[in-house]
């Protein structure tokens, strides 16, 4: 005769066992994905930056700049140019950010937040780009971000040693001087100077291979020179079911593996 406690213990094991066998029959449930929502109000990109991110310093630093003699270098009339202020941080950023050509920081204005956010979501061409850092402003350029290196240096932000392109590293006698800036003597802000200027040579480089490969056309990426049609893509989707279809198992096979898994492994296991 089974006792009242018996009763309830078999009704719950049946009860478990009813509710493991409804989830694994149930569908699976996958957190909604609709990438062409319509949303009335865009996101703020502040919300996704940290508050202490490099490209705030850059931009606190850079905002509060007296950029008067830059603006002096332009002409009046014609059509409306880019702020030199927005471009002068976007290439700094660019540049601390080890993106040195042209092509890749006008990439980086259409895809990266972080330069999104500092151009004001302005995307400025690689052409554009290139005039301002080679030719109106380049030495105006080059002393700011030395000094912004310098002053990033002192507070943290970056590390010498590992910061630069190959090629462009602190000498071995620089690096016995860590970043104590209590005892930041004449020798070491020359050596560090010296790495900026490799620095600013190695991006000179970058960049005129970059030139030099793709002429006057932008990244490939954009697809400007594509020869790609509706119905090639609708083929190429055909081949990409076919291989998921391969590579996915059916449910029987998933069935059979969840078998094996939890009811014969474990008695072969106990058996041994």
């Amino acid at each position: 005769m089974t006792t009242q406690s018996e009763n309830l213990f078999a009704d719950s094991s049946l009860e478990a066992t009813k509710t493991k066998r409804k989830k694994a029959n149930s569908a699976p449930v996958f957190k909604p994905y609709q990438q062409h929502q319509v949303m009335l109000l865009p996101p703020d990109l502040a919300e996704l930056i940290p508050a202490n991110h490099l490209v705030r310093v850059v931009h606190d630093s850079i905002d509060k700049l007296d950029v008067d003699p830059l603006l002096a270098t332009y002409k009046g009339g014609g059509a409306s140019a880019y702020h030199p202020k927005m471009l002068l941080k976007v290439l700094i950023y660019a540049y601390l950010s080890k993106v040195y050509a042209s092509r890749q920081m006008a990439k980086a204005l259409r895809q990266d937040i972080h330069f999104m956010w500092l151009s004001g979501m302005q995307r400025p061409e690689f052409s554009i780009i290139n005039h301002f850092r080679s030719s109106r402003l380049k030495e105006v350029i080059e002393r700011v971000f030395g000094s912004m290196v310098f002053f990033l240096l002192e507070h943290g932000y970056i590390d010498l040693r590992q910061y630069f392109v190959d090629g462009t590293k602190l000498r071995a006698d620089a690096n016995r001087h860590t970043v104590v800036w209590a005892k930041n003597t004449k020798r070491y802000k020359e050596k560090v100077q010296q790495t900026i200027n490799e620095l600013l040579g190695e991006i000179e480089r970058t960049n005129a291979e970059e030139n030099k490969r793709y002429g006057e056309c932008d990244l490939e990426e954009l697809g400007n020179h594509t020869t790609l049609t509706s119905e090639a893509v609708k083929e190429q989707v055909n081949k990409l079911n076919e291989i998921i279809q391969k590579a996915a198992p059916s449910k029987r096979t998933v069935r059979a593996v969840k078998e094996i898994e939890t009811t014969l492994l474990p008695k072969l296991q106990k058996y041994e």
